[in-house]
C-alpha cells in the first residue's frame, strides 16, 4: 500500500511524457536530468563573471542565471516534451559584455532591452513559420555534419576545461601539462566513464562525474572558496531592462541594428544546430527528417530569451550539453524539467556550484562528443558537392567556437555549389537568401 502513491505518480508521469513509448522510465529521466545539470552547472559561475565585467551586479546575475535556466528548461520540458535544457548562452554573453556594453558604450540596461526585443523577433519569426522554413531548407547531410561538429565542439570544450588542451600563440592550440591536477583528474575520469559505458552501466556519466569529484576532494586536487551571495540580490537586475533606450538609442549609427541582428542571428542558428544535433543523438528525428513538436520547441526558446532578459541576463538558448543527458538515456521533457528544477535549487546556493569542478565534467563531454560522430557515416563523402559543405560545417563549428558559423559556411558552400552545377530550383529561394545573408554578415564582420 505504501508503494501505491509512488506508482501512481509514476503513472501520471508516464502518461504525461509518454515514457514507455520513448523507451525510458522515470529513474532514467531523473538521472539524465541530473547529468545534464552537472555538465551545465559551470554557467552559474561563468555567466556572472562575464556579465559582471559589463558593470552588472555579480550576485544578481548569478541568481538571474539560475532562475532563467530553471524556468526555461522546465518550460521546454513541459511545452515541447524534449530533453533540451536551456541557459544563458556562451558567446552571446561575451558579445553582450565586451562588444555591446564595453566597446559600443551601450548601458547594460539597454543591452538587456535589445535581448528582449530579439526574443520578441524570435517569436514573430516562429509564429510566421519562418524559423520552421529555415530548418526545412537545410539539407539532411548538413544536419549530419552539424551533429558531428557539435560533437567535436563539446569534446574540445571538455578537453580545454580540463587543461588537456591549452591555447598556444604559435600553434593556436597545444597539449597542456598532463601532470597538472585538473588534467590528471580528468584523465582518470575519462577512463572511468569509458569503462562504465563499455560495461553498459546505467547512469555511467553521472556516476563518473560524482566519483571524479569525490576523488578530487579526497586527494586535495579540488579547492573550494565560496563567494558571498544573497538571493534577494536579483532585484538589482530583474525588470531593469530599458526598452525605451532601445528605440531611442542614438549616436552610434547602425549600432542598434547590428546588436539586434547579432543577437537574432547567432541565437537562431546556434539553436537550430543544437536542436538538430541533440535530437539526432536521441533518435527523435522522424524518418522524413522532421523534428517533432518543432513549433513548441521554438516558442519555448523565444519565451526563454524574453524571460532571461526580464530577469537580468543575456540571451537564453538551448545547450549542447543536453547531449550528455541524452547519452545518459534522457528522451523526454522530464529530463529537461529535472535539470530546470536543479537550477532553481541552485539559486539557494549558487556559489556552491564550484563543488563540481570542470575537470570532473570534462570526461562526460569528451565521451558524448565521441559518440556524436555516428551521423557522419550518413554523409556521402565521395561526392564533392555534398562532402565540401558538410566538411566545412563539421570543422568550422569547433574551430570558430560557434555553431552558427559552422552552419553559415556549410549553407553558403552548398548554395554556391548548387549554383555552379546549375541545380538551383525555385524551391531553393530561401537557401539562396540565407547564403546571401551569411555572406553579408561575414562582410560586415570583416568591415568592423
Amino acid at each position: 500500500m505504501m508503494g501505491e502513491p509512488v506508482e501512481e505518480r509514476a503513472g501520471v508521469l508516464e502518461r504525461r511524457f509518454g515514457l514507455a513509448a520513448a523507451g525510458t522510465n522515470v529513474r532514467t529521466e531523473v538521472l539524465a536530468g541530473a547529468t545534464t545539470f552537472l555538465t551545465m552547472a559551470y554557467i552559474i559561475l561563468v555567466n556572472p563573471a562575464i556579465l559582471g565585467q559589463a558593470g552588472m551586479p555579480v550576485a544578481a546575475v548569478a541568481a538571474a542565471t539560475c532562475l532563467a535556466a530553471g524556468v526555461a528548461s522546465i518550460l521546454m520540458g513541459s511545452l515541447a516534451n524534449m530533453p533540451l535544457a536551456l541557459a544563458p548562452g556562451m558567446g552571446l554573453n561575451a558579445y553582450f559584455s565586451f562588444t555591446v556594453v564595453q566597446a559600443m558604450g551601450v548601458p547594460w540596461q539597454v543591452a538587456l532591452g535589445c535581448v528582449f526585443v530579439s526574443g520578441v523577433a524570435f517569436l514573430v519569426l516562429t509564429v510566421a513559420g519562418i524559423r520552421q522554413m529555415i530548418i526545412a531548407s537545410i539539407p539532411q547531410h548538413l544536419f549530419a555534419a552539424v551533429a558531428g561538429g557539435i560533437g567535436l565542439f563539446i569534446a574540445f570544450i571538455g578537453l580545454r576545461n580540463a587543461g588537456i588542451v591549452v591555447s598556444n600563440p604559435a600553434t593556436a592550440v597545444a597539449l597542456g601539462d598532463l601532470r597538472a591536477p585538473g588534467a590528471v583528474l580528468a584523465l582518470v575520469g575519462l577512463v572511468l566513464v569509458a569503462a562504465l559505458s563499455a560495461w553498459q552501466v546505467r547512469g555511467a556519466i553521472l556516476i563518473a562525474i560524482l566519483a571524479t569529484t569525490a576523488l578530487g576532494w579526497a586527494t586535495g586536487l579540488v579547492a573550494f572558496t565560496p563567494q558571498p551571495y544573497d538571493l534577494g540580490a536579483i532585484a538589482q537586475t530583474a525588470f531593469q531592462l530599458d526598452l525605451g533606450g532601445v528605440f531611442g538609442f542614438s549616436g552610434h549609427g547602425l549600432a542598434l541594428f547590428e546588436i539586434l541582428f547579432v543577437f537574432l542571428f547567432v541565437d537562431l542558428f546556434d539553436n537550430i544546430g543544437t536542436l538538430v544535433g541533440v535530437t539526432r543523438r536521441a533518435g527523435l528525428i522522424g524518418a522524413d527528417g522532421r523534428i517533432p513538436r518543432l513549433n513548441r520547441i521554438l516558442v519555448a526558446d523565444s519565451f526563454a530569451t524574453m524571460f532571461g532578459a526580464l530577469m537580468g541576463t543575456s540571451t537564453v538558448t538551448s545547450y549542447v550539453e543536453s547531449a550528455a543527458g541524452v547519452q545518459a538515456g534522457g528522451r523526454t521533457g522530464l529530463t529537461a524539467i529535472v535539470t530546470g528544477a536543479l537550477f532553481l535549487v541552485a539559486m539557494l546556493a549558487a556559489p556552491y556550484a564550484q563543488l563540481i569542478p570542470l575537470a570532473a565534467t570534462a570526461p562526460a563531454l569528451v565521451l558524448v562528443g565521441a559518440l556524436m560522430m555516428a551521423p557522419l557515416a550518413e554523409v556521402p563523402w565521395d561526392e564533392p558537392e555534398v562532402a565540401l559543405p558538410a566538411f566545412l560545417t563539421l570543422v568550422m563549428i569547433p574551430l570558430t567556437f560557434s555553431i552558427a558559423n559552422g552552419l553559415a559556411f556549410g549553407i553558403t558552400a552548398h548554395a554556391l555549389l548548387k549554383l555552379v552545377r546549375g541545380r538551383i530550383s525555385k524551391s531553393d529561394w530561401l537557401l539562396l537568401v540565407l547564403a546571401a545573408l551569411f555572406v553579408a554578415r561575414f562582410a560586415w564582420m570583416a568591415g568592423g
